[in-house]
């Protein structure tokens, strides 16, 4: 595993992988000390990346019935922002694209196609296990990051699929994923389409948002010395994100689908802990009545006590 990592780190000259033209040279935006903790941070964030919520909490299922159309564009754009999954792999495909116009055009393409899905699949109600799908979107960000080291020609001696149909077609595996969540909400059937289309929405303008960062932070990066050095160390930290992503997804998945292989699932275990909590509640009033009735008993019984050198007794 360890050689295999040192291979994929080699350091090779930078170009960018779709249309745009090479940075201009080094500037000293960004010095290697600031690179490097950035790097340390993404690391951490890879590492405690499942404090994050990605699913849909009770508060979003208890106001889904009467929120307003605003409310869902509201939802759609924090689940994008906290989907880790969906971020990764965006980052992944701009990577090393330097041109404008070639970022509008696979970020159209992936829009177009997740759009497809989470707005047929809501409709329609086409389910699948959301731990499963969001497997897939794994593994979409582990192609990404091999894909941007030049895996296809070194290590399968073979070109790359064509990125702008790949992307689409992740896209439409995104956008499933979108839908699975969505679906999580008791959605009303008076106003659905709107609500599908509200909440699309709001997954554009998360995107857009989680965009604008990305490209402004490569476009400092870029002008560098440390991407050079970093660029690579980078991808290989995307395809370990992935494979974490992967083995969290494929855990939880054998927790909803396998219950008598693993009883304690979230939701088990939190009604054992609720059951424990009860029987310890009980029992502590049980002993505090116990202490009363015994503190009374021996309050109302006779004492010993004893006349002069006479023997103790009680009356």
């Amino acid at each position: 595993m360890h050689g295999c990592l040192a291979q994929l780190v080699e350091r090779r000259p930078y170009k960018a992988n779709v249309g745009g033209s090479i940075p201009s040279a080094p500037t000293r935006c960004f010095s290697e000390e600031n690179m490097k903790k950035i790097l340390l941070a993404l690391v951490c964030f890879t590492t405690s990346i499942n404090i994050f919520a990605h699913g849909m909490s009770e508060a979003d299922k208890a106001k889904a019935l009467e929120a307003s159309y605003w409310e869902y564009i509201e939802l759609g754009a924090t689940h994008t922002i906290t989907g880790y999954d969906h971020l990764l792999f965006l980052f992944g495909v701009i990577f090393f694209i330097t041109s404008f116009k070639e970022i509008v055009k696979f970020i159209t393409a992936f829009t177009i196609g997740h759009s497809i899905t989470l707005i047929f699949a809501t409709l329609y109600q086409i389910q699948a296990n959301y731990y499963l799908v969001d497997a897939v979107i794994a593994l979409t960000v582990i192609y990404k990051a091999f894909d941007n080291l030049d895996g296809f020609k070194k290590y399968l001696n073979t070109t790359s699929p064509n990125l702008l149909w790949m992307v689409f077609g992740f896209g439409l595996i995104h956008g499933f994923g979108l839908s699975t969540r969505l679906q999580m909400l008791p959605l009303a059937e008076e106003g659905l389409v709107l609500r599908i289309l509200s909440f699309n929405v709001g997954v554009e303008f998360g995107q857009i948002a989680a965009l604008s960062i990305m490209l402004i932070f490569l476009s400092f990066w870029r002008k560098t010395d440390s991407f050079i050095k970093f660029s690579n160390a980078s991808n290989v930290l995307l395809i370990l994100a992935g494979f974490f992503l992967l083995n969290m997804q494929l855990h939880g998945y054998q927790h909803s689908a396998f219950k008598d292989e693993f009883p304690f699932n979230e939701d088990e275990h939190s009604h054992i802990h609720e059951d424990w909590e009860y029987d310890q509640s009980n029992i502590s009033k049980d002993s505090q009545n116990s202490i009363s009735e015994l503190q009374k008993i021996l309050s109302e019984s006779p004492k010993m006590h004893s006349h002069g050198d006479g023997e103790p007794h009680r009356h």
